[in-house]
């Protein structure tokens, strides 16, 4: 037994080191980075799904996601933007590998296509969603009825990826987000884009998440960004993006 801990022990040092590796190599980063604009024109992360439904991620922070929900057991993981459904999905399937807990998913625009498949889906019995802006007063009112006696609690935010709106949403969510548990930002990796990939989109260089992010955290000392996944992931559309609340 004691021979087993030992290895287990040595293994995870290992992959520690390694991933620190990761993190301090250049040229594959230069390599991720083109992959991400490479990608883009072909919309990659839309070609996979999760138990039947379309999510539209990149399947290393599928993973990640899938590290932290298992490492903090959350009772409640609220999601904004809902898209096709998939990463709610996701995430009711990771609460039921729990046995405990329930998602909540907030849209401005909840289609009804969208709505139909979601409803019709076995894991549906663990969410629940809330129709309107993300930044809307009444919705937050929502939220925090929701929100009310779970002690874990979750949070990503995955709408409209302008640097206004998403500090606004970083400022009436993060104080739901519970200690030790994790207030996720996604596309981040706008920032680090060629700029002609979103030429129609209200989002830029300088406006966006990651923009978001930086200007949240230089008033919220709650929260660091979590560098482990960073580096872990190499490939990722959060980059700087994994925010662990740490008071």
């Amino acid at each position: 037994m004691a021979q087993n801990i030992t290895e287990i022990k040595k293994f995870k040092l290992e992959r520690l080191a390694n991933i620190k590796k990761i993190g301090h190599s250049k040229k594959l980063k230069r390599l991720a980075t083109d992959f991400i604009n490479l990608q883009a024109p072909h919309k990659y992360s839309y070609n996979f799904d999760w138990l039947g439904l379309p999510i539209i991620q990149l399947p290393q922070d599928i993973l990640a996601m899938q590290e932290i929900i298992w490492r903090i057991k959350p009772d409640l993981i609220i999601e904004t933007g809902i898209a096709r459904g998939g990463s709610l999905i996701f995430y009711a399937s990771m609460l039921e590998l729990l046995g405990k807990g329930e998602v909540l998913g907030i849209d401005i625009d909840i289609r009804k296509y969208n709505k139909r498949e979601i409803e019709r889906h076995r894991m549906f019995k663990r969410i629940k969603m809330i129709g309107g802006s993300s930044t809307d007063g009444g919705v937050i009112q929502k939220v925090a009825k929701v929100a009310k006696g779970h002690k874990k609690i979750l949070v990503c935010l995955d709408s409209m990826h302008t640097r206004n709106h998403v500090l606004r949403e970083l400022e009436l969510y993060s104080p739901f987000v519970s200690r030790g548990s994790y207030l996720v930002v996604f596309d981040t990796v706008i920032e680090c884009m060629d700029e002609k990939l979103f030429k129609n989109r209200p989002w830029t260089k300088g406006n966006n998440p990651a923009s978001a992010v930086r200007d949240f955290l230089e008033i919220n000392s709650d929260f660091i960004v979590d560098t482990e996944f960073d580096n872990k992931l190499a490939i990722s559309f959060t980059p700087g993006g994994y925010l662990r609340r740490i008071k």
